[in-house]
């Protein structure tokens, strides 16, 4: 049986594919660029890839046509504070365009729950998408879901970090809001539950933990778990631009992300029922065994995926531009040094960034990111997904990985911060054991030259000193 699986690379698709490969399906991954899924090798041999971007014209003519089901599983919240419910309008309407050439017998949705009338531009969104794509010809199944709640969602992260930074909480109102979180375990269990169930044909389903809770009472049972102690005061009076930059400021969430949250955390998000649950025998586990079993992943470093890998966690939606590095019009600062033990050199590489560091001057990276963050860029919050693995397409802290080959011992970072121009970091070690590190910029204007020439300085002492302690085996 053949599976379509969209949204691939993004935080839902990366923790279905592995179950659905489990379970025996051919899966299809359409992803905008095939170089940047975080797949093992022998994982991507059991997987066959798609390139496409469903914001574009469709281009049916090669698309695969005979699947079985398809996943719809493309959100565009993070990516625009106004527009975003055009462009996943868009999206939709071009996937039935896709699937009408096809033999897809089941798209399954995942959307949010809806229970005002009001609804927040994210809801509204994601209600219009389900009406689209139940004008395609095929079975549709929605399941409709709250806060997702693992090691890496966008929602878990936000919480940790609230909890994790800040003892005292002076908090907006919406903190009284309800809403009914959910595992991502379990949203995993109903996403491959209903593949071909005729029960699930042309339904919306809720679905939703067993607990009902205030985002204040989700905030004091994170903090119970984590033996934190942790003092809320809500205000009555907190306008949604400042809930926002609070969120951005004091989380890992971009601001374009923190925005539509804010908007869709004044509305309840409770499910109506759990038709679902008694159809496929599915039991949901409480809000606090989802947190510790998320944490079990973090401390094992098995966390599969994360909300901030996924290209709207940065500033660039599309890096296939930036693979090649500019000759041409670009300043360079490149250093090298004969290493003695390149494996242990490369896994220093390998280790960069994250609570790791940049192995010289970290509180000058960190004075660089607050900075960053002051201007509206992602600063180094973010951090990494694992320790001491990379792949094509990770974040790592305000850099975005565009190309990580241990066989050829070359790693190639580019900037996500915000700069008067394009900036590119790169590692390798070349066959005389001697490991190059090059920073390229090519500057936008005078003021991208002005910025090169007044960090040099800097650069000569941070670059020198993370070259030196990489090197050290």
């Amino acid at each position: 049986m053949k599976i379509l699986l969209t949204g691939a690379n993004g935080y839902i698709g990366m923790r279905l594919l592995p179950a659905l490969l489990e379970k025996g399906f051919d899966v299809i991954c359409c992803v905008r660029d095939k170089n940047r899924i975080p797949l093992d090798s022998e994982t991507q041999k059991r997987v066959t890839f798609y390139e496409v971007d469903f914001l574009k014209e469709p281009h049916i003519k090669d698309f695969p046509k005979d699947i079985d089901i398809a996943y719809y599983l493309i959100h565009s919240m993070s990516v625009s504070t106004t527009d975003f419910e055009a462009l996943e309008a868009k999206a939709a309407y071009h996937f039935n365009e896709y699937m009408e050439q096809t033999s897809v017998k089941q798209v399954i949705y995942l959307s949010g729950i809806i229970n005002e009338d009001n609804l927040s531009k994210h809801l509204s969104s994601r209600k219009k998408v389900e009406e689209i794509l139940y004008e395609g010809n095929y079975n549709l199944t929605v399941l409709r879901a709250g806060i997702v709640v693992g090691s890496g969602s966008s929602s878990f992260e936000i919480i940790r970090d609230l909890c994790e930074k800040l003892p005292v909480m002076v908090a907006p109102k919406w903190l009284k809001t309800k809403i009914q979180p959910i595992a991502i375990r379990d949203v995993i269990a109903f996403l491959s539950g209903v593949i071909l169930n005729e029960k699930c044909y042309n339904q919306s389903f809720d679905v939703g933990g067993p607990d009902v809770l205030t985002y204040k009472q989700m905030l004091m049972i994170y903090a119970k778990v984590r033996k934190l102690r942790l003092w809320i005061i809500s205000v009555p009076v907190m306008s949604p631009r400042l809930s926002s930059y609070w969120l951005y400021f004091v989380t890992s969430t971009s601001y374009k992300l923190a925005v539509n949250l804010v908007d869709s955390m004044k509305m309840e998000v409770v499910a109506k029922d759990n038709k679902l649950q008694k159809i496929l025998g599915i039991t949901p586990i409480s809000y606090e065994e989802a947190i510790k079993k998320a944490f079990i992943k973090i401390e094992q470093n098995l966390v599969i995926s994360s909300w901030k890998d996924s290209l709207v966690a940065g500033r660039f939606s599309n890096l296939k531009g930036y693979i090649q590095i500019p000759k041409y019009g670009c300043l360079k600062d490149e250093k090298k040094i004969k290493v003695s033990n390149p494996d242990k050199v490369l896994e220093n590489i390998w280790s960069i960034g994250g609570t790791k560091g940049w192995y010289y001057g970290n509180r000058l990276w960190k004075i660089r990111g607050f900075m960053d963050q002051l201007v509206g860029g992602v600063g180094l919050r973010r951090g990494r997904t694992h320790p001491n693995k990379i792949y094509a397409g990770d974040a790592l802290d305000f850099w975005r990985v565009l190309y990580a080959d241990k066989d050829e011992k070359r790693l190639l970072l580019f900037a996500e911060m915000k700069l008067p121009g394009e900036a590119w970091l790169e590692f390798k070690i070349d066959d005389k054991n001697v490991l190059h590190q090059i920073a390229t910029f090519r500057p936008k204007g005078l003021w991208g030259r002005l910025y090169w020439y007044s960090v040099l300085p800097f650069h000569y002492f941070i670059f020198g000193g993370m070259i030196r302690n990489i090197a050290k085996s």
